[in-house]
């Protein structure tokens, strides 16, 4: 291809070499840092001689699916629709998943390179986002999770198990974001796509805190294949689609804000709805507990619950719907009346009852507030020229890639 791609307002030159970019699933700046602090990780050391590297702001909340769809769209929800993992469909009157492609209201530039004539290729750990980020590309789509059931019809590839020769991960497993690394490896190396997208899943950031062994040995499996991925001559970007912290007392003990339960108990049973958009198939690891929320309540119940919930210990913000959309871009058809995000150690749950933590075999470690929006823009080469001093987000990996690198 030779013309640029325009999406959502920009305007993207096509690749000069294969560009990578990769999304690390809770992956703030520290788990880097403290990785090369102890070795772990050479290739990202390394790059602080010849890359470029920013802190960048992710899109909240701070879940998977809005972050993603930003990161391949360049834009924030309130253009492409995704506003969360979960959220309640006021048509059918019921609460649903958000990760079908007919929630999205633009088209990605995976699917405009493809259309433009690019080879384009997509791997990603959980199958919950395939359909979003295959949504109308002509080219490879893939899960680790589903690997051993692709089709070329309906994934452009015919058996992605034999790229590596690993063994299906488990959902639950470093191993599943490793399938990622490795397929994508054996992908540059046989089909040297111009244009491929990797999304980790981040169940070691939720079970290890940065700079641990579990940690450093993560990033130290991802250094590898980056470093890969660099010797073949691929333009890289790394970003995050959100952040990871602690949500737990001094003990261990999860501190968690259980906002149906304090409806309920204000204006009766029914009378509330609470949305956790955290929630998706995977939730053994977090328990369904992050630290945004949105409620549906009877008009007149609205500004009371605003002025009560913000002396609830544990919340940090409590915005009416026009407010927060405006802040933090998301689309109003979609969010409740209230949006409620936890302090940097607090979760937010539905009702005490609905929430397993049997599953939990590590200190509750989440995402989903501000406190989480911080995450690295990290690319293996220089800026073309320096880069202008404003805010960056995790959204602009592609513009970063395209448009502003040292080829």
């Amino acid at each position: 291809m030779t013309e640029p791609v325009s999406l959502n307002g920009r305007t993207y030159q096509p690749p000069k070499q294969p560009v990578v970019v990769v999304c690390v699933d809770g992956c703030e700046p520290d788990y880097i840092n403290l990785a090369i602090g102890a070795g772990a990780a050479p290739w990202f050391a390394g790059l602080a001689d010849r890359g470029t590297c920013v802190t960048a702001d992710c899109v909240v909340p701070s879940f998977t699916n809005p972050n993603n769809m930003s990161i391949v769209t360049g834009a924030p929800p309130s253009v492409h629709g995704i506003c969360g993992n979960y959220f309640w469909d006021r048509d059918s009157q019921a609460e649903v998943m958000m990760n079908d492609p007919r929630f999205l209201r633009s088209g990605t530039l995976l699917a405009a390179f493809a259309d433009a004539g690019a080879n384009v290729a997509v791997i990603t750990a959980k199958d919950k986002l395939r359909a979003m980020l295959g949504h109308k590309l002509a080219g490879i789509c893939f899960s680790s999770e589903k690997a051993d059931k692709v089709s070329a019809a309906d994934n452009g590839i015919s058996d992605a198990m034999a790229l590596t020769g690993m063994a299906l991960p488990s959902v639950y497993s470093a191993a599943l974001s490793e399938f990622v690394f490795a397929s994508g490896v054996a992908l540059l190396e046989r089909r040297r796509p111009d244009i491929m997208y990797l999304s980790t899943t981040d169940y070691v950031q939720h079970k290890h805190a940065p700079g641990t062994p579990g940690a450093n040995a993560f990033v130290g499996m991802m250094d590898h294949y980056l470093a890969r991925l660099d010797q073949l001559g691929a333009t890289v970007v790394v970003t995050a689609d959100h952040g990871m912290n602690a949500k737990t007392d001094a003990f261990g003990r999860p501190n968690i804000v259980f906002l149906q339960d304090i409806a309920d108990h204000w204006y009766g049973p029914a009378c509330a709805r609470v949305i956790l958009p955290i929630t998706d198939p995977y939730v053994v690891h977090h328990g369904a507990l992050g630290s945004f929320a949105t409620i549906y309540l009877p008009p007149d119940h609205v500004g009371d619950a605003e002025v009560r919930l913000r002396s609830v210990p544990g919340v940090w913000q409590v915005l009416g719907r026009d407010e927060a959309c405006r802040r933090y871009e998301l689309p109003p058809d979609l969010v409740g009346d209230i949006v409620v995000i936890a302090e940097r150690l607090w979760t937010l749950g539905t009702s005490r009852t609905r929430h397993d933590l049997s599953g939990l075999d590590a200190p509750l470690r989440s995402h989903g507030g501000v406190s989480e929006q911080q995450v690295p823009l990290i690319a293996n080469r220089p800026p073309a020229t320096p880069l202008p001093d404003r805010r960056w987000r995790n959204f602009d990996a592609f513009d970063l890639a395209l448009n502003r690198l040292d080829s």
